[in-house]
């Protein structure tokens, strides 16, 4: 392996090596309050490399390139270094150095496992940036691996019942989810006789194909649904949903936050990339597939939404129903071709396409981790997570009160926040693409999820104080947090909240350059160019 080799995976070697460092550090000293400014100073590496990475794509440093990995690299099979993957890696690490920063007071009751905490949400961070460039299957296998078991491990650090209980059911489905993405790799590979993503599209084109059957042949229909039942798990997308309101309940909530962001988005973009380079003739066969688990997820996760009085739970069944709304955009740019509902310029803005999915999954991460960062800090004040003891939280804590209202009004897509914007471009996408009845019933979905999420903010804003004080840390509900309550969240956290919180706002008054950031990433996808 060359030098250039190392340095096209650096940014993900130093997010490795920076989990291995905190934890090392961690047995080095007895200031544990380090840990966390090792971790946070330390994501400057692959902050740094991938921006350096990004300069020579797009020419400060020379020609501007579609891809840094050159032919004749040992990785060039296998990894693909391009403005779509460096927009993940920034995706993940601008998530990872946020979580780290709201977790800094909840893990302080983790007082021996702080460094391997911070350490392996590092570890599963550089799994996600590989999981975002590779284009084998063997190494996309091993990046979900490597993203999915620290976070396993993660889910059952608070080391009760319902911790382990949430460590194992995600373990189980992990590996369910993980044995039927190998069978579907299988049969892919047996039938173009490829592992790389452009291999497969080569041997698609080569294989003699029955026109009257999905995608050509019936052992590769079954390969792309055990392979998209088996990156379904990582959508949180029915019907690889079972494990999500169990572990988002029981889990550490900087971890949940984490994982449901950060997790979710590098999914999206492996989907993207594997629609795009692997299949790109076969858009109409997965638009129908798509559309499909985007209309079940959005309604089974809305309506059970509904019934929920633990909030953490209803954020469960809450990402199920957004993993819907983001596959209305996949699959209507599956079901036309790029040239007519792709990627377009004008004054910045992108118009249809896979752009508008890549603005949803930051939107996403800036909501999401505003209403988890709020939930954090309120549920170490009143050491609950249930709904009803959410009462009067705008006279307890009016910050940490608005910041959720906030959050709870961008997730349900009103503006002026980023998600409307995003769900304006998928919707029309679907309508351009002739998914008239999706969009509608994305429209419908919308409506439903206002009830639970406006339910919260009336609780907050509108019914007493639960009886027994300012803190009600009732055991039934509160055992998960690792701490007692306290009366007020530290500086760091209330910061944490106020970013997360105003990239929301600014996400839906200036969408402009992130959709310019988009729309340059999705055009390193080989498919997007053909199509």
């Amino acid at each position: 392996m060359s030098l250039h080799d190392l340095y096209l995976i650096s940014p993900q070697l130093t997010m490795a090596g920076l989990g291995i460092l905190v934890i090392l550090l961690d047995l080095a000293t007895d200031r544990k309050g380090w840990l966390a400014a090792a971790a946070l100073l330390g994501l400057a590496a692959p902050l740094a490399l991938t921006l350096v990475q990004l300069a020579q794509l797009t020419g400060i440093y020379g020609p501007a390139l579609d891809n840094l990995t050159p032919a004749s690299s040992i990785l060039a099979p296998s990894l693909s270094v391009d403005r779509f993957g460096l927009f993940f890696n920034f995706l993940v690490i601008t998530a990872a150095a946020l979580v780290i920063l709201a977790s800094v007071d909840y893990v302080k009751g983790l007082t021996r496992l702080q460094g391997e905490f911070y350490g392996l949400l590092l570890l599963s961070a550089s799994g996600m940036m590989l999981l975002a460039s590779a284009t084998e299957l063997i190494t996309i296998y091993v990046a979900l691996e490597l993203t999915t078991l620290p976070l396993v491990a993660l889910a059952a650090f608070l080391m009760n019942a319902r911790s382990g209980e949430a460590g194992v059911k995600f373990l189980i489905i992990s590996a369910i989810s993980s044995a039927l993405t190998l069978y579907g790799m299988a049969l892919i590979f047996g039938f173009t006789g490829s592992t790389s993503l452009e291999g497969i599209a080569a041997g698609l084109g080569q294989a003699t194909a029955q026109p009257n059957l999905p995608f050509g042949s019936y052992a590769l229909l079954v390969g792309v649904a055990l392979l998209t039942v088996g990156i379904a798990f990582k959508l949180s997308a029915v019907p690889s949903h079972m494990w999500v309101p169990d572990v988002y309940e029981g889990a550490p909530t900087p971890v949940v936050a984490f994982l449901s962001v950060a997790s979710k988005a590098v999914a999206f973009g492996l989907l993207l990339r594997i629609v795009y380079t692997a299949f790109p003739e076969m858009g109409p066969e997965w638009g129908i597939l798509l559309a499909a688990l985007a209309a079940v997820s959005m309604t089974v996760g809305n309506l059970v939404a509904i019934t929920q009085s633990n909030i953490r739970r209803l954020f469960g069944y809450s990402t199920i129903a957004h993993a819907g709304y983001i596959l209305v955009g996949v699959a209507a740019m599956s079901q036309t071709g790029a040239g007519e509902n792709g990627v377009a310029g004008g004054g910045g803005f992108a118009t249809f396409g896979p752009s508008s999915v890549l603005f949803y999954l930051a939107a996403y991460t800036a909501a999401n981790l505003t209403a988890f960062f709020a939930i954090i800090a309120i549920g170490q004040r009143i050491g609950s997570d249930r709904i009803d003891d959410y009462g009067g939280m705008v006279r307890r804590s009016p910050f940490l009160a608005v910041a959720l209202a906030l959050a709870l009004i961008a997730l349900i897509g009103v503006p002026p926040t980023g998600i409307f914007v995003a769900k304006i471009y998928i919707f029309t996408a679907a309508v351009k693409s002739g998914l008239v009845w999706l969009a509608v019933l994305g429209v419908i979905n919308s409506v439903i999820s206002a009830y639970y999420y406006v339910k919260i903010i009336r609780v907050m804003f509108l019914q007493p104080i639960p009886e027994g004080g300012a803190e009600t840390a009732t055991g039934e509900s509160g055992d998960e947090q690792p701490e007692a309550p306290t009366d007020q969240p530290s500086k760091l956290t209330n910061l944490a909240v106020a970013l997360a919180a105003l990239a929301t706002v600014l996400l839906g008054l200036a969408p402009g350059p992130l959709l310019q950031a988009a729309e340059s990433a999705v055009t390193a996808l080989s498919g997007v160019a053909l199509r």
